[in-house]
């Protein structure tokens, strides 16, 4: 089940590249930011992400901007696994 996205314009590539925390965070924070995200909003997220555990980070990524992980129609993993 597809969520809305709070930023749907800002796109994000999850896919095939590092999963370090921190690089996820940056890489959503240049995106945040080149799409017109409010210093406040990014830091909105910053707090959000870091209040919890690695699937916590990857939920509130999902639920902030578009990611290139979601809605896998072959197995319906997220991440996907296929």
């Amino acid at each position: 089940m597809k969520t809305e996205v709070k930023f749907p314009h800002v796109q994000v590539k999850l896919i095939g590249e590092d999963s370090n925390s921190f690089a996820i965070m940056g890489r959503v924070r240049e995106a945040m930011s080149e799409g017109g995200c409010s210093k406040e909003e990014i830091e909105r997220y910053i707090e959000l992400a870091t209040s919890g555990n690695y699937d916590n980070l990857l939920q509130t990524t999902m639920a902030t901007v578009s990611c290139d992980c979601e809605d896998c129609d072959e197995c319906g993993d997220v991440p996907c696994t296929c």
